[in-house]
């Protein structure tokens, strides 16, 4: 009777260490990338021709209005603003063989 009993018990610890098994969290996916090139070039693409246009709105409105030296002001910021993008582009995109170029 006693032998009928420890091999009861033993079997109840084999299923629940099996359940343990079969329950047991599966490992995650590796993280995915990123795709900056993509981000990039919709950026380029699609968001900066819309910003340029409402500039040229707003500066075309401002000028029928006769606020000429306004439109002039605003887009000469505007271009610097443009130069400090189009600089940290280039920096972006060139900035690791201008490193390599200055340091060896």
């Amino acid at each position: 009777m006693m032998l009928l009993e420890i091999g009861q018990a033993m079997w109840g610890d084999a299923a629940r260490a099996m359940d343990a098994i079969a329950l047991a969290p599966t490992p995650a996916p590796a993280p995915k990338e990123i795709n900056t090139d993509g981000i990039l070039n919709f950026f380029a693409t699609k968001i900066v021709p819309i910003l340029l246009a409402a500039l040229g709105v707003i500066f075309i409105g401002r000028a029928s209005k006769g606020e000429v030296s306004r439109v002039l002001t605003s887009s000469a910021i505007a271009i610097i603003g443009l130069a400090f993008v189009a600089g940290a582009a280039s920096l972006f995109f060139f900035g690791g063989s201008l490193i390599d170029l200055l340091f060896k």
